[in-house]
C-alpha cells in the first residue's frame, strides 16, 4: 500500500482525506493532541483496520471524534446532562468523556464494553475531516502500538507508512500527550487518563471526582482497560526507560554512576552536564513538558542509546500527564534518590566472610539488602524476561519458566554476552535495591547494607557513604570454600581465579575487614567500625 502524503493547507486535502474513510480507509489526522489513526467509527472492518496497521490489541477501547454536540445523541444511550456542562467549558479540546454507548457503536471500538469514549477535538484541520466525512471517527494516536505517541506527521510516517492510507500533515500538536478521559459512569465522576484538561479544571465543573488507580499502577492481572492508554507498557522507545525522583545533583551524580553510556532526559539547561542528553520542557512546568516528552523519548532511539534516565516531572497539574506516560514507557521502574538514612555497601571475595559480616550486622539493626535474592527476583520481570528473550534465544523461557542455568550459559559464554546480561538485569535490581532501603528506613532500620559480590562494577556504589571489602589470604578461602560447598580444592581454585585479587578489593574500599582469624576477631573489627 502507498500512503499518501496531504498537507492540511492544500484544498483538496479535507476532502481526499474524507473521501477515504468514507470508502473504509485509515488515514492520520492532526488534532491538538496528538497525531490520531481514523476509521468510519461505525464500520466494524474499518476500525479493524486500524488494530491491524498498528499492531494493537483489540482489547484496547478507541476513543470516537465529533464535530459538533449534534452528532452526540445518536452514539449514546442517553445524552448525560453533566457533558453539556463540560462541552462548554472545555469543547473543542483536549477531553474525552465515557458514557453508555447506543446500538450503533459497535465493539469493535468499544472493546467489548458497554460504554464509549467521545471527544471533539479543537484542532480545525481535525473538525473539517470529521465533518466532511460525514460520521465520527475512531481515532487512536497513529504510532505503531507501544511506541510514543506521534505529535509530528513525520512520526506517522516512521511508523505507519506504506500500513495507512494517507497521513494530513497539520504541523506539530500543541498539546503533545493524548486528551483527559473521564467516565460518568461512576460516581463520583473517574479520570482514567490525566492530560490537558487537569483534574482540578474537571472538579469545577463536576465537584468531586476519583482518579483511577490505574494512573499510578499497572492494571490487576485480568483487569480489563476503561479507557485508552491503561495497559501496562505503552509509549516507549526501544530503549529502556528509567524515571529518577531527585534534585537535580542527585540525578546528575547518579547518572555519572553508570557503567555505559545512557541518555539524560532532562529539563531545559540542564543538557550540558552530560554526554547524551536531551530536554524535555522547563522544570516545574507541565505544559511545556507535555509539549516535548513523546518527542524526546523518539530521539533517545534516534540517538541510539540502550537506556535513558528520565527527570521526574511534578505530578499535578498537566505535569501528572507526562508523569503518568513516563511511567508506562519505563514500565513502572521508579528510582527514589531521596534516603534519608545511611547506606553502607558490602563485597568481599568468595570465601573471605562477607556473608559472616552481613549477618553480623543484621543482628545490629541493619537492614540488608541481598543483591543475589535480587537479582533472582529482577529476571520474575516481565520487560526484563522479554528482552531476555530477545537477546538470549525465545527458548529460554520454557513452560512460562525462565531456564537460569541456559540463560548463565549463553550469557557468560563471552564478553559481550554478560554485557547484555547486566545491561537488562542491573536497572531491575538497582531499583530493587532502593524499594528495600526505602522500606528499611520506613521499618526504622538504622542503615542499610548493599551486599553485592560485583558492587564495584556497578552503579550501586551511588548510593553508599562507604564501602567495605572482605578479604582472607588464599588458603584460608580455599578452606572455607571446599567445606561450604562440598568440593574439590582444583574446583574451589577455579573459583577464586574467576575474581580479582584483594589488591582491587582494597583500592576501591573505603573500609577493609581482614577475616583471616576467629569470629572474635571480626567481631572486634565491625565493633570498631561502628
Amino acid at each position: 500500500m502507498k500512503t499518501l502524503y496531504l498537507k492540511s493547507q492544500d484544498a483538496e486535502a479535507t476532502e481526499t482525506a474524507a473521501k477515504i474513510l468514507k470508502n473504509g480507509g485509515l488515514v492520520a489526522i492532526p488534532t491538538e493532541t496528538v497525531y490520531g489513526l481514523a476509521a468510519n467509527a461505525l464500520d466494524p472492518q474499518a476500525v479493524k483496520n486500524i488494530f491491524i496497521a498498528k499492531g494493537r490489541p483489540q482489547d484496547n477501547p478507541l476513543i470516537v471524534h465529533v464535530s459538533s454536540l449534534e452528532e452526540i445523541p445518536p452514539l449514546v444511550e442517553k445524552v448525560d446532562p453533566r457533558l453539556n456542562a463540560l462541552a462548554e467549558k472545555y469543547w473543542p479540546g483536549p477531553l474525552t468523556v465515557i458514557m453508555k454507548k447506543s446500538s450503533l457503536i459497535p465493539n469493535e471500538v468499544s472493546a467489548g464494553l458497554d460504554t464509549v469514549a467521545i471527544r471533539m477535538p479543537s484542532n480545525p484541520c481535525a473538525r473539517a475531516i470529521i465533518k466532511a466525512a460525514g460520521v465520527p471517527l475512531a481515532a487512536p494516536s497513529a504510532n505503531a502500538s507501544g511506541k510514543p505517541s506521534p505529535t509530528k506527521a513525520s512520526h506517522v510516517i516512521e511508523d505507519l507508512d506504506g500500513k495507512i492510507d494517507a497521513v494530513v500533515d497539520g504541523g506539530e500538536c500543541s498539546v503533545g500527550v493524548e486528551s483527559t478521559v473521564v467516565t460518568l459512569e461512576t460516581n463520583p465522576p473517574t479520570l482514567l487518563r490525566p492530560g490537558g484538561i487537569t483534574p482540578e479544571q474537571l472538579s469545577e465543573v463536576l465537584g468531586e471526582i476519583s482518579i483511577s488507580p490505574a494512573v499510578f499502577e499497572k492494571l490487576k492481572s485480568g483487569e480489563k482497560a476503561q479507557s485508552p492508554g491503561m495497559k501496562y507498557k505503552h509509549y516507549a522507545p526501544t530503549a529502556q526507560v528509567t524515571i529518577i525522583k531527585g534534585s537535580f545533583e542527585q540525578f546528575k551524580k547518579f547518572l555519572y554512576a553508570q557503567k555505559d553510556t545512557v541518555c539524560a532526559v532532562c529539563f531545559e539547561g540542564e543538557g550540558k552536564y552530560f554526554e547524551k542528553y536531551i530536554e524535555y520542557g522547563k522544570e516545574n512546568d507541565g505544559l511545556s513538558q507535555a509539549h516535548r516528552i513523546f518527542d524526546a523519548l523518539r530521539e533517545v532511539d534516534a540517538m541510539g542509546c540502550a537506556r535513558a534516565f528520565v527527570r521526574c516531572p511534578i505530578s499535578s497539574g498537566v505535569g501528572l500527564a507526562v508523569y503518568n506516560r513516563l511511567l508506562r514507557s519505563a514500565a513502572f521502574r521508579v528510582i527514589d534518590l531521596d534516603i534519608n538514612i545511611p547506606v553502607i555497601g558490602l563485597t568481599g571475595q568468595t570465601g573471605a566472610g562477607k556473608t559472616t559480616v552481613a549477618s553480623m550486622l543484621r543482628n545490629m539493626g541493619y537492614a540488608i539488602v541481598d543483591t543475589d535474592v535480587l537479582a533472582r527476583k529482577a529476571v520474575e520481570n516481565a520487560e526484563v524476561i522479554n528482552l531476555l528473550k530477545k537477546n538470549f534465544g525465545e527458548d529460554i523461557v520454557s513452560g512460562g519458566s525462565l531456564n537460569r542455568s541456559e540463560l548463565a550459559k549463553r550469557a557468560f559464554s563471552s564478553e559481550e554476552g554478560s554485557r547484555t546480561l547486566n545491561l537488562i538485569t542491573h536497572p531491575e535490581i538497582t531499583r530493587l535495591a532502593v524499594e528495600e532501603i526505602h522500606k528499611a528506613e520506613k521499618d526504622g532500620a538504622k542503615a542499610a547494607v548493599i551486599d553485592a559480590a560485583l558492587l564495584f562494577d556497578s552503579c550501586l556504589t551511588y548510593f553508599c557513604q562507604k564501602t567495605i571489602s572482605v578479604i582472607a589470604d588464599e588458603e584460608t578461602r580455599l578452606r572455607r570454600i571446599m567445606k561450604r560447598d562440598s568440593i574439590d580444592r582444583e574446583s574451589a581454585m577455579l573459583r577464586i581465579n574467576a575474581q580479582p585479587k584483594a589488591e582491587y578489593y582494597i583500592k576501591n574500599a573505603d573500609i577493609v575487614i581482614d577475616n583471616n582469624g576467629d569470629i572474635d576477631g571480626i567481631e572486634a573489627q565491625i565493633g570498631d567500625l561502628i
